[in-house]
């Protein structure tokens, strides 16, 4: 059944009626089961008798006679301009089995890697959708390509040349629903005979999502310069890095070291698959190009929005070697079932006319000010503790006396605050030296008028946590 618009059509709805007894009895009794079902909820506009009529095949008096009925039970209302309506005080159906409920989220989120969706660009974003929209060719609302939209990949060419130092072409682009898509199908093409070296600090998710997919990870050591690129296993088929950023730990990696990244992978034809995870947000530091740039055919270049714009698009790319293209293709399907054409159509918008660029230089200056506010308040208030990883990114690394990061931890939760220790980042394979213990503080996600409040709330959790004596 449908409920009438400006043309004489609406929504439709499913209403079976019974074919025992008359038409209006089923009628009557399919339209209260509905309503106690929960199905139509009240508040809910009818159609018109005739539409109704009309689609059941019944007659337009018997569908009138059975609003009315049900208007006199109380079931509906009727109201001359506004139709006839599922009454509002009919009870809500019976609740199912009762579960326990999930922990109300603390007020303070300082975990890492989300920005504040309160900060994303609408009305930029809207202007690009109704430009990009408004160009697209019709072919762009049929089936997609497993490439993705050649509009975006032509832009993101051009962007990632310029930005990151990135030398590709829109024929080895292939566009993904984020960083975690594209490993999933990078470790479906390599497959799982070889293990993957990863940095010996990392996202457990990735590790998760890689264990997940068959393969083995092995964990290499990283210090102040990145990660030691002599100790990356020889039978590795990939090894997995943070170049531009190492993750959590900060810093990018050191020029020697990723031209011994690129030895490795000549000398034992593997691949490095880059993660530029918090390239475009820098602070104190100068531009620091992708390793893509120097070897394009042994390194996978990997990005996303997720955190310049926002993880709800669900896009992101890689720039791959030649020889991998027709794989990643193959391995993702004739069909493109993970990022919408519509919002590849805009993303490509975004860039080209350089809202993408104004965005991030916007955000860079936020984040920075965010930044400089944490570790002001910390060396006032908590001046025993040592910030690191800054250079960069939307996180901050606060380092802790040895033995205190589960205090610490616990401490930030009854203050309210919601955050990371340093340890799960820990490969649980590896054998160097653990870094000190720590927190992970992300401070791009708190709207603006809770961010200062957060930050004083991490200070008390952290002076509490020393007047424990645990320090």
């Amino acid at each position: 059944m449908r409920e009438t618009d400006a043309d004489g059509l609406g929504a439709d709805l499913h209403l079976e009626l019974s074919p025992a007894g008359g038409r209006r009895a089923a009628l009557i009794a399919a339209l209260r089961e509905a309503v106690r079902g929960g199905r139509l909820a009240p508040g809910t506009r009818l159609p018109p008798y005739r539409t109704l009529a009309a689609d059941l095949g019944i007659a337009r008096n018997t569908v009138a006679d059975a609003y009315a009925e049900l208007v006199a039970e109380g079931w509906l209302t009727s109201r001359q301009g506004s139709g006839t309506r599922v009454a509002d005080r009919i009870a809500a159906p019976a609740p199912g089995p009762v579960r326990p409920a999930a922990p109300p989220p603390l007020p303070y989120d300082l975990v890492q890697g989300k920005p504040d969706p309160g900060a994303f660009p609408r009305a930029a974003w809207l202007a690009a959708a109704r430009r990009a929209l408004t160009a697209a060719p019709h072919e762009a609302f049929g089936t997609g390509d497993p490439h993705g939209r050649i509009e975006l990949r032509r832009a993101l060419v051009e962007y990632l040349a310029r930005v990151r130092g990135v030398r590709t072409s829109p024929d080895r682009i292939v566009i993904c629903s984020g960083a975690a898509h594209a490993l999933r199908l990078l470790a479906r093409v390599l497959g799982t005979a070889d293990p993957w070296a990863v940095e010996a600090y990392g996202l457990p998710f990735h590790r998760g999502l890689l264990a997940d997919a068959g393969v083995t990870t092995m964990p290499v050591a990283v210090d102040d310069h990145g990660v030691r690129a002599g100790e990356i296993p020889r039978h590795a088929s990939a090894v997995l890095l943070t170049p531009a950023h190492q993750f959590p730990t900060g810093g990018p990696l050191h020029p020697g070291r990723r031209a011994g990244v690129l030895e490795w992978a000549r000398a034992s034809g593997g691949l490095v698959v880059e993660d530029d995870y918090d390239g475009e947000f820098r602070y104190d530091r100068r531009p620091v190009g992708a390793v893509q740039g120097l070897d394009p055919e042994r390194t996978a270049f990997v990005g996303s929005v997720s955190k310049s714009l926002s993880p709800a698009l669900r896009l992101g790319w890689m720039c791959l070697p030649s020889a991998l293209v027709d794989g990643v293709v193959a391995a993702k399907g004739e069909r493109e079932p993970y990022a919408s054409a519509t919002e590849q159509l805009t993303l490509a918008d975004f860039l080209v006319s350089g809202a993408y660029d104004r965005h991030v230089r916007g955000m860079r200056q936020r984040h920075r000010r965010r930044r400089d506010r944490l570790v002001s308040a910390l060396a006032e208030r908590v001046p025993g503790v040592r910030v690191t990883g800054i250079a960069a990114g939307l996180h901050a690394v606060v380092e802790l006396p040895p033995g205190t990061e589960r205090a610490a931890l616990d401490a930030a939760a009854r203050h309210g605050i919601a955050v990371e220790g340093l340890a799960p980042y820990r490969h649980p394979d590896a054998r160097d030296p653990a870094r000190p213990d720590g927190l992970v503080v992300g401070y791009a996600t708190p709207p603006e008028r809770l961010y200062g409040a957060a930050v004083e709330a991490l200070c008390g959790a952290l002076e509490e946590t020393s007047r424990g004596g645990c320090s």
